[in-house]
């Protein structure tokens, strides 16, 4: 009955460390022993127990791999080491870093044939242990093997092998099997599978999900098995019967009295909404019904992925209204159904009660998540995808609640109102806003609860970021209604972290949105005090919660950027201010917030130099800085630090371009750096950026570049040619080859 997973020598996968030891290789312990030392408390064992099996894997890889799945196989052996030793074996076939990826890749088709076998071998064996933790393991490790070798035409029998043993063995192999072809079509293209196979798959995990024993684990595996396989489905949607089975399956495992397998189901209909939403049509009634009870009555992770089938939908026809156009013929290409249109007056009732299910003491940090978010965040892709439809069905809403004695009504009502500003046109936005501004100014200032005005803060960035123009053409945007906005911004960065954050988003859009106003802005009379309120929340004890002190120097650099002439001699005296913050800084000892520091530094740097190297009036009084800015930027190189390097290669390019020729005399220092930037293949945004200071450099100095061509030229040459280079910064060096 196993006879597909078992192996016929048994022995192959019941492995003795030292069957695989090389004269060269000493290690005297059993694996067992050395994998669980690697996981040892005690820092000297652990650091022991890594390095022999760095070692092992250094001098006998394929003794190594052979080690480990069967360790992985071994019933008998200790959970832990064979967990480990199946991550180590993952690890040993993939990466995330590309280049990493293909050389693991290449050395594992390049390993003998039968060690390649045995290893297999073991791994399959493992899909029968009575162990959860093993078979897993082994499921991923076996997908992962099935994605490098099935593009090879290697390992054919394999999805044979688990399909003709699927519907004969013990539960808990069926379990596991069907973890495997889930796992496989996440790593496999479809074009390498045949449509043969992909049916048997198909119907294997179908079955699954409607499993008649009534098996929760193979229910679950299967409906995670069809996520990933729906990917292969092309024909099978397109075959009106076994569409209409796979959609019925789905749609009765959302009933599942397992929460796990009710989320699944409903991420299977997520999923299909985004590959196969013009056969949705038959099905979008059933759909709503199913995904209104769970977001009404079901738990928060199957209610979230209700929510999110209505925001792929929104995706969906934004995409094809923005790419086709708002009108489509009978024989459009890529039809648009307008599901979210026709389903507005149930939808937006539906996502408006989520609004009010706020969490009390829910994380406002960056990257919370509950029912509330996911409501406003669909109700928001709404807006965009039906525009002026949305506002008379939200507005009730608002109405009723911004009011309201209860935090959560305020808050949800303050939430809808941001959420719909984005989609609808100005002209119907428009004075709804100008009668909000007003009272969120105030409740920004004077609402009791943190929630309500870190929601208010973030309104009224959403107004200044997509009505600027609007807001500012109307009588009640006067010069004293932009002191009023100011002074309640600027107050408001004294507030709560996540407070003081949206604070500073506000400002930033408020600033940007005088970019082009000419060589007179409303922001001029406070630039000063905007800035000094901006350096002194980089400066607070709790800077660091909420990305407070990444938002104000933000706001800083897009204050700075869109300022006008009458303010380059403020510009100028804050050129003093940030290098002594980068100085004091590079002589830190908090290496976090160093880490940070620098590149924001770096970063407002750059902007300041542009801005003033731009400018005629005040060039010649930043020309005195230049000489220590370039001292600090060659400091922040001394650093290991990737995102600080990419800002000061930035500001460098900036500098070069206001020195002009007299950059070169900087080159001597700086040149190891550009080199060392141009070789950076790891870090490849940087090597990137250095491209382009490269170009910025020539122009500035023009034919004084010459001493450093050949280096230079050199470095470019042997980078286009390399394979190790992320391709994204290969187009930048032929630019750069070209000036």
């Amino acid at each position: 009955m196993l006879n597909s997973f078992v192996p016929a020598d048994r022995s192959l996968c019941v492995l003795h460390p030292t069957k695989f030891l090389t004269p060269r290789y000493n290690m005297t312990m059993e694996v067992t022993q050395v994998l669980l030392n690697a996981q040892s408390i005690d820092g000297t064992v652990r650091k022991h127990a890594e390095e022999s099996l760095r070692q092992f894997q250094e001098q006998n890889l394929p003794g190594f791999l052979l080690s480990l799945s069967g360790e992985l196989a071994g019933d008998e052996k200790p959970v832990d080491s064979r967990k480990l030793a199946g991550l180590i074996l993952k690890n040993a076939l993939d990466a995330k870093e590309e280049n990493r990826k293909r050389e693991l890749v290449q050395r594992w088709l390049s390993l003998d044939p039968a060690a390649k076998s045995q290893v297999k071998a073991c791994l399959l064996q493992t899909l029968t242990s009575p162990v959860l933790d093993a078979r897993s393991t082994a499921s991923q490790v076996v997908a992962k093997i099935a994605g490098i070798e099935l593009p090879q035409k290697q390992w054919p029998e394999l999805i044979g092998s688990l399909l003709s043993n699927i519907n004969q063995v013990p539960v808990h192999v069926r379990q596991a099997t069907l973890e495997t072809l889930g796992y496989l079509c996440e790593e496999v293209s479809p074009q390498v599978v045949d449509q043969d196979q992909v049916n048997k798959i198909l119907t294997a995990v179908v079955q699954g999900m409607n499993a008649s024993d009534g098996n929760n684990d193979i229910r679950l595996a299967a409906s995670r098995a069809l996520y990933n396989a729906l990917g292969f489905a092309q024909a099978n949607f397109s075959n009106d019967m076994e569409r209409d089975y796979i959609m019925r399956v789905i749609c009765e495992t959302t009933l599942s009295p397992e929460v796990k397998i009710r989320q699944a189901a409903f991420e299977c209909l997520v999923s299909i909404a985004s590959m196969y939403y013009e056969k949705l049509n038959n099905y979008i009634q059933d759909i709503f019904s199913i995904t209104a009870k769970a977001v009404r009555e079901d738990e928060e992770p199957v209610a979230l992925q209700a929510i999110e089938f209505w925001s792929t939908i929104c995706d969906e026809e934004t995409d094809i209204l923005e790419e086709c156009g708002v009108e489509f013929s009978g024989d459009s290409e890529i039809p648009c159904f307008y599901f979210i249109k026709q389903a507005l007056p149930a939808l937006i009732p539906l996502l408006l009660e989520t609004l009010l299910k706020q969490e009390e003491d829910q994380d406002l940090d960056e990257g919370a998540w509950n029912i509330a978010m996911a409501g406003g965040t669909c109700l928001g892709l709404v807006a965009r995808t039906v525009g002026d439809d949305i506002v008379q069905l939200v507005m009730p809403f608002i109405e009723e609640n911004i009011t309201k004695s209860d935090w959560r009504q305020r808050e949800s009502a303050t939430y809808a109102f941001g959420s719909i500003l984005d989609g609808p046109s100005p002209e119907k936005l428009a004075p709804l806003v100008n009668v909000a501004l007003p009272f969120m100014l105030s409740a920004l200032l004077k609402d009791p609860n943190n929630h309500v005005k870190d929601t208010t803060a973030w309104t009224l960035g959403r107004m200044f970021e997509f009505l600027h123009s609007s807001i500012i053409g109307t009588p009640i945007f006067n010069e004293g209604n932009c002191q009023q906005i100011i002074t309640v911004l600027i107050q408001s960065m004294e507030d709560a972290p996540n407070v003081a954050e949206k604070a500073c988003g506000a400002l930033y859009f408020l600033a940007q949105g005088y970019e082009d106003v000419g060589s007179a802005s409303p922001l001029t009379p406070f630039f000063q005090e905007i800035v000094q309120s901006l350096l002194t929340a980089t400066h607070r004890e709790d800077a660091a919660e909420s990305r407070l002190r990444t938002a104000a120097y933000e706001t800083l650099n897009e204050v700075v950027r869109c300022s006008t002439d009458e303010t380059a001699a403020l510009v100028l005296q804050l050129v003093p201010i940030i290098m002594m913050e980068l100085h004091n800084s590079l002589a830190s000892d908090e290496r976090e917030k160093q880490s940070e520091l620098l590149g924001l530094l770096c970063g407002c740097l750059q902007v300041i130099i542009q801005k003033l190297g731009s400018s005629e009036s005040t060039k010649c009084g930043f020309m005195q800085y230049t000489d220590s800015i370039m001292e600090l930027f060659l400091r922040v190189f001394a650093c290991r630090n990737a995102t600080a390097h990419e800002e000061a290669m930035l500001a460098i390019g900036a500098l070069a371009y206001s020195t002009g020729p007299g950059f070169i005399k900087y080159m001597p220092e700086f040149y190891k750096y550009l080199e060392m930037g141009l070789q950076n293949f790891e870090e490849y945004q940087v090597c990137a950026v250095t491209v382009g200071v490269v170009g910025d450099i020539c122009r500035a100095v023009e034919d004084k570049i010459l001493p450093y061509c050949d280096g230079i030229m050199t470095q470019l040459l042997k980078d286009l040619s390399s394979d190790n280079l992320h391709r994204s910064v290969k187009p930048p060096y032929s630019h750069a080859l070209v000036i």
